[in-house]
This record gives structure tokens, C-alpha cells and sequence, in this order.
């Protein structure tokens, strides 16, 4: 992990970040409250974090979604701010509707190395392209709904102008 990241990683959300010199990418992003200074956390800490149940956690590295998550000498996960990060990654690309096949597919081309960054992008310019496709129906349904409730506006002023 970068310096910047590691020091940015401590500080979680609404923490004052100076602007980033380069692009950030989805790894650099922290969303986490997390303690300052700390990089090992519980299956049980994680899941307080990400909203994730424990089972859930131990799937995505059962397929292959998580990267390896180290363990401590009790055999227990020790998850770092990296791991984190990635979380929340694949959180963003649940919402996009991406499926998990696709995503186990991006996990194990980051993994394959830089290498990949074709193939990569290949596969988010497609999901990008899918959620544009769902912005613009949710917005045709917003104008249709923005006009049904302009149109009952409409009629509860003529209503209490008639006094009816």
C-alpha cells in the first residue's frame, strides 16, 4: 500500500485530505471509520464496518472475490485496510448490478497483475455502460413520476380554491 494510502487509511470518513497529486483509484479511496493507526481487524469488526455478515466475508473468499485474508497463529482472519477498501469496492460494483461471475473475473485479473489493465477496463466500460442504461430509464421514470404528482398538486389547488 502507497504511503499516502497507509497514512489516509487510518484517518476514515469526513478525515481532511490534502488534493491528490494523481488519479486516485478505487484502492486509495477510505470510507471506513477506522481507529487511527490500526491495519488488522476481526471477521466480526469488518462485518461492523462494511455491513457485511460474517458468512458473506468468508464466501467472497471462498470464491475468490477476496484476495487471500491473512491469518493470525490462532488460524483467525486478520483483514488490513487494503482488505477494507476492496470491500468496498465490490460493494460499489454490487450496486451496478455486476455479477458476482464478473466480479470473481476482475478479482482474479487484479490478482494476475498490471498485466491486465486491458482486460480490466474492458470489463468496467461494459458495466459503465449498463448503469448509464439504468441512470437514463430511473430518470424517464422520475419525469413520469414528477408529472403525476404535479398533475394531483394540480388538483388538490383546484380543490381547496373551490372549497370542494
Amino acid at each position: 500500500m502507497a504511503q499516502s494510502t497507509q497514512e489516509a487509511a487510518g484517518r476514515g470518513i469526513g478525515a481532511a485530505r490534502s488534493k491528490p497529486s494523481r488519479t486516485r483509484s478505487c484502492e486509495d479511496v477510505v470510507v471506513h471509520p477506522r481507529p487511527h493507526g490500526r491495519d488488522q481487524y476481526t471477521i466480526s469488526e469488518v462485518a461492523a464496518f462494511t455491513g457485511l455478515s460474517a458468512h458473506t466475508l468468508r464466501w467472497y473468499e471462498r470464491i475468490g472475490l477476496m484476495p487471500h485474508v491473512d491469518r493470525s497463529h490462532t488460524g483467525q482472519r486478520r483483514f488490513t485496510n487494503r482488505d477494507l477498501d476492496w470491500l468496498d469496492f465490490v460493494g460499489k460494483l454490487r450496486l451496478t448490478g455486476m455479477p458476482v461471475a464478473d466480479m470473481v473475473t476482475y478479482a482474479e485479473l487484479v490478482r494476475a497483475g498490471d498485466h491486465t489493465f486491458p482486460e480490466r477496463r474492458a470489463l468496467l466500460e461494459a458495466t459503465r455502460v449498463d448503469v448509464a442504461r439504468r441512470i437514463a430509464e430511473l430518470q424517464e421514470t422520475l419525469t413520469v413520476l414528477d408529472g403525476k404528482i404535479s398533475t394531483y398538486a394540480g388538483a388538490a389547488r383546484a380543490q381547496e380554491r373551490t372549497g370542494a
